[in-house]
């Protein structure tokens, strides 16, 4: 068999790892490239490989930086199973039918700007129409089931941990000759005892282990101290008339700030200002969330269903999904709290609410999770004193703040502890992925004192034989 690594590779953006098995072409992940958008069109809009030629496509998660190319794939003559847990299916429902919608939009920019060079329009990635037709290949799948793609080919979805319906890949492998190989994909590795969802079902007994390493060499701050960090920042803007505006993916990370905000609200540690989730793929997605309580961890459970209380809604909290009454939040003088979509900042409504308020110093612009290379959220974070949204430059004038506790990524001593039941003579090749040189490398040096022997850090390309 190989292993061809495309995205996600030495970067966290555009997951797309290609397996050839047995004759059989199976896609691990066809994610979206995010970064510079006139170096990231071309890398989108083209494939390394014939979609055509593609059997079947397991996904493991519904972010856009691993499920966001697929209407794309199916364009181009992919008509193959897409394989995803049941949430996972309902989550691209919303979230590939949004993405169409930022995709026609930008495009309709882009070719504004064409038209004024005397250049030719482009299309967009994919329309509306492409997303339709790529739902209709979708399969539910529950965790645990394992399902025969192919002879001598089987899987099974475990739980990650790292978004609602998240899953790692276990891949059951008989090649000719009678071969055996135990294949484990990792995909984005959630935390141990993280609100809202269950804690990650690790792979075990591997032979190989295509995994992930955003945060291989960063730990996260105790939870303890996070909510005192997060309520004492809040209160600071608030009792100066600011806004805070957190910049946060619409699954996931959304629901894991209000559940946060909700409680830190029921404990009188923050006071009663408005708190806005202005995204309306976030009300979806938080309806999705709503619809599937087996996938929550047991306290959220226990709260939504045996006491009838709504962990994602509370009396503060106003869902917007109206455009006219998010540009109304223009208007309306701080204290408040608006999450806004998206959390790498590269489309949707927060931009508008970061160009209204990034250049007022009583404001607040929080980060939640992990930005990569190139994007908005990456460039405020490094400090950069002016900063272009919407083709116009604007002063940085807002406090800047980054807390990675929110982030559904594991840290290093939590991947570490991933590996627990592998043991370092049978799991014989790591393939480290989705995560940049200055977490990938010092995780790989850390695995190989722990015993593990053959760790790569493949580039995009990069193929492996086993």
């Amino acid at each position: 068999m190989q292993i061809e690594f495309i995205g996600g590779a030495r970067t966290v953006t555009g997951s797309q790892h290609l397996l050839h098995i047995n004759g059989k072409k199976i896609l691990l992940e066809c994610g979206l490239f995010q970064g510079r958008r006139s170096e990231t069109y071309d890398k989108n809009k083209n494939f390394k490989f014939n979609p055509a030629e593609i059997d079947v496509l397991i996904l493991s998660h519904a972010h856009i930086d691993h499920s966001g190319n697929i209407p794309n794939l199916v364009s181009k003559g992919f008509d193959g199973l897409i394989y995803a847990t049941s949430a996972t299916v309902d989550l691209c429902q919303i979230m590939l039918r949004d993405s169409a919608h930022l995709q026609e939009k930008d495009i309709e920019f882009v070719n504004k700007k064409r038209k004024k060079k005397n250049e030719n329009p482009i299309d967009p990635l994919y329309t509306l129409e492409d997303v339709e037709k790529a739902m209709q290949q979708f399969v539910g799948v529950q965790y645990d089931r394992t399902i025969d793609l192919f002879p001598g080919i089987r899987f099974t979805f475990r739980d990650a941990g790292h978004i609602l319906g998240s899953a790692g890949v276990h891949l059951e492998i008989e090649e000719s000759g009678s071969k055996k190989i135990s294949l484990g994909f990792s995909g984005d590795i959630g935390r141990p005892d993280s609100p809202v969802i269950k804690s990650p079902d690790v792979l075990r007994d591997l032979d190989v282990l295509i995994m992930e390493s955003t945060y291989g060499n960063r730990l996260h701050s105790p939870a303890e101290e996070v909510e005192e960090d997060f309520s004492s920042t809040i209160n600071k803007v608030i009792n100066d008339g600011g806004k805070v505006i957190i910049p946060a993916f619409a699954v996931g990370r959304t629901q894991t700030i209000v559940y946060m905000l909700h409680k830190l609200f029921d404990q009188n540690r923050i006071p009663e200002v408005p708190i806005y989730v202005d995204s309306p793929m976030a009300v979806d997605a938080t309806a999705v969330f709503r619809s599937h309580p087996e996938c929550l961890d047991r306290e959220t459970y226990r709260i939504f269903l045996e006491e009838g209380t709504d962990p994602f809604g509370f009396g503060r909290l106003k869902y917007i999904k109206k455009t006219a009454e998010s540009k109304e939040l223009n208007d309306k003088s701080g204290p408040m709290i608006i999450i806004s979509a998206s959390g790498m900042a590269e489309g949707g409504r927060i931009l508008h609410h970061l160009a209204n308020n990034i250049g007022n110093p009583k404001n607040l612009i929080l980060f939640v999770g992990y930005a990569a290379e190139h994007t908005l959220a990456r460039r405020i974070m490094d400090g950069n004193e002016k900063v272009n949204i919407f083709g116009e430059e604007f002063d940085v004038r807002a406090k800047i703040k980054k807390m990675d506790y929110f982030s559904g990524h594991a840290d290093q001593k939590e991947l570490l502890d991933y590996l627990r039941l592998n043991q370092q003579n049978k799991l014989k090749n790591i393939f480290l992925v989705h995560g940049e040189e200055d977490m990938a490398l010092p995780f790989r040096e850390k695995l190989l004192q722990k015993g593990f022997k053959n760790v790569q850090f493949p580039a995009s390309g990069e193929i492996i034989n086993l």
